[in-house]
């Protein structure tokens, strides 16, 4: 049986069909390694949460409004035109008292259009400067508003990490109960051991996998939150990469003194350059400033006040505008400026000694840590001698099933423990890190 030829239409929606197959297929391959479920890595996500974040786009807002402001100062360098007409009747005019003398009319038209050029306005070039120090410090304070984004995801990132060691360890120790209890059954059925030894550890078994549930939806409920901060989806079995911080807090923390690299710092002083460029500008105001200007126009009378006919005139000239006298406001607008400056002084000292405190705080939970860490590996290794010789002694029937459990139960502790502080060094090195305003790589 001959198959049928396909329309011109159906060949065209195949292709198109294998064409978007293909697109896929590429983009899937170019996709960031980020999303891959080998590689969640902490740096990754931070970038991801700060460029997913809304007010990323206020960048781009702020800039635009400060070009069209800069603009609109540029624009003050162009000749400003200006129309007017006026018709009025007044009670008195010029006279001449001669006979014969024609008396102006007391009614009045006039239509101009005037042309204003400023040769030299110092005060432009001041308020440029004003407009552009205040859009390096919109951009700051933006960097400023972005930068928590980092904090919440090394919350919910350190979480599900937590959580999935958590997992791993009471993985192992269900697995080791499921053996012990089918032996406790086996005992139990030959005669050999008590129907209550096999329910303690059934007990036992059933906790512990109420803990390894609890657990496992902490950690869902962690990986939905980092899901929503980087604006993609995260696949639940997807493994987290324990970030290596080891180096570069040792790094950051001999040169703490020194170190500035958090975006408040930036704004601090791109406030006071925005001060400082205010002052500038106030200053300038008090400066001669230069015009041209011409005006044209048809009225009755025109520049001959004493005509009583329609005319055309024109004038042209040159304008000096000053005012060496201010009665003391531009002094004390300067000076109330400047007192703008003490204000960002002490809070930038305020933020400074905060921050002291806060990176105090990290480095203790650090050291502590690190102290805690040496030891644990030396904790287990005990608890595992001592279930070791425990279930020898629970397999010849010397121990209880109580005891057994007790001892099982100290080494998933230590070991719980001790994977806790592997994940809460970590999570304090980069909480170090990011307070000091440093990139975690």
């Amino acid at each position: 049986m001959r198959r049928p030829i396909p329309s011109p239409s159906a060949v065209r929606l195949r292709s198109a069909r294998r064409l978007l197959a293909a697109a896929a297929l590429l983009g899937a391959a170019a996709a960031p390694a980020l999303w891959a479920q080998d590689s969640l890595r902490l740096a990754d996500l931070q970038a991801a949460a700060v460029a997913r974040d809304p007010r990323t786009a206020q960048a781009a807002v702020l800039r635009a409004q400060s070009a069209l402001r800069l603009q609109n100062l540029r624009s003050e360098r162009l000749p400003t035109f200006s129309v007017a007409a006026q018709a009025q009747h007044q009670s008195d005019v010029t006279s001449v008292n001669f006979p014969g003398a024609v008396q102006p009319w007391k009614d009045t038209y006039d239509a101009n259009v005037g042309a204003r050029l400023r040769l030299y306005d110092p005060s432009r070039a001041a308020r440029t400067a004003v407009e552009q120090a205040q859009e390096t410090e919109a951009m700051a304070r933006l960097d400023v508003t972005l930068f928590a984004q980092r904090q919440a995801v090394n919350d919910a990132f350190f979480q599900a990490l937590l959580l999935d060691a958590q997992r791993g360890v009471l993985a192992d120790a269900i697995t080791d109960l499921e053996s012990q209890l089918r032996l406790a059954r086996e005992r139990a059925t030959a005669g050999a051991a008590l129907p209550s030894d096999a329910a303690m550890l059934e007990a036992e078994l059933l906790r512990r996998r109420q803990s390894l549930d609890e657990a496992a939806t902490g950690r869902t409920v962690a990986l939905a939150i980092l899901a929503d901060l980087v604006g993609r989806p995260v696949a639940e079995d997807a493994p987290l990469a324990m970030p290596a911080l080891d180096a570069a807090t040792r790094a950051a923390r001999s040169g703490l003194e020194g170190t500035r690299a958090r975006p408040e710092f930036r704004q601090f002083e791109a406030s006071g350059a925005v001060v400082g460029a205010r002052q500038r500008a106030l200053a300038a105001q008090s400066d001669p400033r230069v015009s041209v200007f011409g005006r044209t126009g048809y009225g009755r009378p025109g520049l001959n006040m004493l005509s009583r006919e329609f005319d055309t005139y024109w004038v042209a000239g040159v304008q000096v505008e000053w005012s060496p006298f201010d009665w003391g406001t531009v002094r004390r607008e300067r000076e109330a400026i400047a007192l703008q400056t003490q204000v960002l002084t002490s809070e930038a000292q305020a933020f400074h000694e905060r921050l002291q405190r806060a990176t105090r705080g990290d480095l203790a939970a650090i050291d502590r840590l690190e102290r805690a860490l040496a030891s644990d590996d030396a904790i287990v290794a005990l608890r595992e001698r001592i279930l070791a010789e425990s279930r020898l002694r629970y397999t010849e029937g010397v121990l209880t099933a109580a005891e057994f459990v007790d001892r099982e139960t100290d080494l998933n502790t230590a070991r719980l423990q001790r994977e806790t502080h592997r994940v809460e060094l970590a999570q304090a090195r980069a909480r170090f890190l990011t307070t000091v305003g440093l990139e975690v790589r």
